[in-house]
């Protein structure tokens, strides 16, 4: 068959597909090699990959914020560990700042009253120093003479304390225990207990370094409180030069709670160890109790101080010592101390401490407790201020509402004995 023009065989050298198809090289509507076709799209063919869509990311390929989130993760770690350790470190520090600042917020009140009245700062917080040094001192050395009076009287009677013993245990029992075996064996526990005192006081190195550091804290305590008080309003200008004004005037409320609630409490119970010394140094006397003045000093304080268990650890020595004057001593000294503890539960103490600190014995009891466990017997002095200051703010944040009516939630209300009620003596008319 004839071939018309542009027609190949399909042996034809060049490898075409069939027929028609257009050469190599060109675009489907013989355009040159390379030339873009309709609607700006590039000529099928092999070439370079495409760039990836951007939203849709390749999956192998690690995104670029984590290796940031790992680092973040991991400083964020190190630091907590290394504030823990700091502040293991640093327990100790830190305890006596925040004694520091609390005994610098129950003496602020007397300071500032003082200041008002032309005394320098310094010169007031001075004068306070001497006079809580003071009563410490006569606390303690009348409780340390009583102590040592009492030892040595305990020693020297103890013998005749065992013979008493022995005959009421055997008049009581019907034993036949012999005073002779008794004291055969006093000896031997003497011989024990002077051992391990004198291991005690053979090691003197340690009791002085730990009296040192005693002491050197006690300083440390006494210098820190010192300048928180004295310069109270500049460290507290201070401390609001960094804050905005809205931020200064919450601080500043705080801490104006934290002195007033801090401060209320020290003074009321001062005032309400004072009244109970004074009763009880009156009732001791007047039952010729020995040791009267340090008895009652040691009743005052304790039984403010310590909550709850404070009375009853208060009361137990006068008790005992005054059991050494005779047993009816003793229980009118029993009966002297309830008492006067109902007085001052159900009319001193409501008066005293209603705008001070309003909190339940309980709750109290517990702070006191918490205290201990986490920092120590100072814990025992700061839990009620902290925990008297940390209501008073919940009280000004914490929202209240009104209580639904249930069985659950209504008090008990005690029922009146007939010959409470008004007018039960008068007998009803008869129609």
């Amino acid at each position: 068959m004839p071939q018309t023009p542009g027609d190949r065989p399909a042996h034809a050298p060049g490898g075409a597909a069939h027929a028609g198809a257009p050469p190599r090289g060109t675009a489907p509507d013989g355009a040159p090699s390379g030339a873009t076709i309709a609607g700006g799209a590039p000529p099928e063919g092999p070439g370079p990959p495409a760039a990836a869509d951007p939203g849709h990311p390749d999956p192998r390929r690690m995104p670029p914020w984590l290796p940031k989130a790992f680092l973040l993760a991991g400083g964020t770690v190190l630091l907590f560990v290394a504030g823990v350790w700091l502040v293991e470190r640093l327990r100790e520090l830190l305890l006596l700042l925040l004694t520091s600042l609390f005994l610098a917020f129950a003496i602020e009140p007397a300071v500032n009253r003082l200041a008002a009245h032309g005394w320098r700062r310094g010169w007031a917080t001075g004068l306070m120093f001497l006079v809580i040094a003071a009563f410490t001192a006569a606390f303690i050395g009348g409780i340390g003479s009583l102590l040592a009076t009492q030892s040595t009287n305990l020693i020297d009677g103890f013998p005749g304390y065992v013979r008493q013993v022995i005959d009421w245990v055997n008049a009581t029992f019907g034993t036949n225990l012999s005073r002779d075996t008794v004291f055969q064996r006093l000896p031997t526990v003497t011989e024990q207990v002077s051992r391990h005192l004198s291991a005690i006081a053979g090691n003197v190195w340690g009791i002085g370094a730990t009296a040192f550091g005693v002491v050197f804290k006690l300083l440390g305590m006494l210098l820190f409180t010192f300048y928180l008080s004295a310069q109270g309003p500049q460290f507290r200008r201070t401390v609001c030069s960094v804050l905005p004004p809205r931020r200064q005037r919450q601080v500043l409320w705080a801490w104006e709670i934290a002195v007033e609630k801090t401060g209320g409490y020290i003074y009321s119970r001062a005032l309400l160890a004072m009244i109970s010394a004074v009763a009880h140094y009156i009732a001791m006397a007047g039952l010729g109790v020995p040791y009267a003045l340090t008895l009652a000093l040691w009743v005052g304080v304790v039984s403010q101080f310590i909550p709850a268990v404070g009375t009853y650890l208060a009361g137990a020595v006068p008790v005992l010592i005054a059991l050494t004057k005779g047993p009816s001593t003793a229980l009118w000294m029993l009966l002297f101390i309830t008492a006067y503890q109902q007085l001052e539960n159900y009319l001193l103490q409501p008066r005293i401490t209603a705008r001070t600190l309003d909190m339940h014995p309980a709750v109290a009891f517990g702070l006191v407790l918490a205290g201990v466990a986490v920092v120590g017997p100072v814990g025992a002095l700061l839990a009620l201020p902290f925990g008297a200051s940390v209501q008073a703010f919940a009280a000004a944040y914490i929202r209240r509402y009104e209580i639904e009516e249930h069985h659950l939630t209504e008090p008990v209300r005690p029922r009146r004995r007939p010959w409470t009620r008004p007018g039960w003596w008068r007998r009803p008319r008869r129609r």
